[in-house]
């Protein structure tokens, strides 16, 4: 199977989460130990429907919403609403994720909206040497838990075709100890600024500032800001 076939997840693979879409977070792990696939779908299967509004993200509505529709890669999509709302405005759309929970629930969302998307059970780190280089007018990262020790920017870079963007959002004035306490260090994270300081020779910072979250309900609300970093690679 190549990791753009859309298959079903199944709750034997053993993947290791190294991303997570949406108002992201994770709930009641061991201190200091990163949370597996089983954490994740711990965490969403806390709720019977789902975790998040179902809305696409805001910043991603602002950034993608006037960029002419090509191949999307959506890192760590979650339950999938921007990959939905993505894939019904002409995107060809790649949704990866570690949760097979969270997958199963944007598999049934894009067919309630009637839009075909291919759907990855697995971590960045598992699949970013198989998936085609140089290819995806639009890869997006949001809220992601992508530790910096894989080398998660040279993977996302590679990934994004001549012209493309590479779109990275991020809470800001994360708590450490409350990250800490959910399984993570903050400062193990890839960030926006990493990003912006990072993408090198060859990019554009087409956008780096910080901005207040617009959301609908969901998990996360009482984040109030994000910070917002999106490079173009030069055509």
């Amino acid at each position: 199977m190549t990791p753009l076939e859309d298959a079903s997840p199944s709750p034997d693979q053993a993947h290791h989460a190294h991303q997570v879409n949406d108002d992201a977070g994770v709930h009641g792990h061991e201190h200091g130990v990163r949370p597996g696939p089983a954490e994740w779908d711990a965490r969403y299967g806390e709720d019977a429907e789902r975790i998040w509004s179902g809305e696409p993200n805001h910043g991603l509505v602002v950034e993608a919403g006037g960029l002419p529709p090509g191949r999307a890669l959506d890192v760590g999509c979650g339950e999938g609403a921007d990959s939905v709302w993505l894939a019904a405005r002409g995107w060809q759309v790649v949704g990866l994720d570690p949760s097979g929970v969270a997958l199963g629930r944007a598999r049934a969302g894009a067919a309630a909206a009637g839009v075909v998307v291919t759907w990855v059970h697995a971590g960045l780190a598992e699949v970013a040497d198989d998936l085609p280089a140089g290819v995806f007018d639009l890869v997006t990262a949001f809220y992601p838990t992508l530790f910096t020790d894989a080398a998660p920017l040279d993977a996302l870079t590679r990934l994004v075709a001549p012209g493309g963007s590479l779109l990275v959002v991020h809470h800001a004035d994360v708590d450490p100890e409350q990250a800490m306490a959910h399984g993570f260090d903050p400062a193990e994270l890839l960030q926006p600024a990493d990003v912006a300081a990072g993408a090198g020779e060859g990019w554009t910072v087409a956008v780096d500032e910080r901005r207040p979250r617009v959301i609908n309900g969901g998990a996360g609300a009482h984040h109030s800001d994000d910070l917002v970093v999106r490079v173009v690679r030069t055509p």
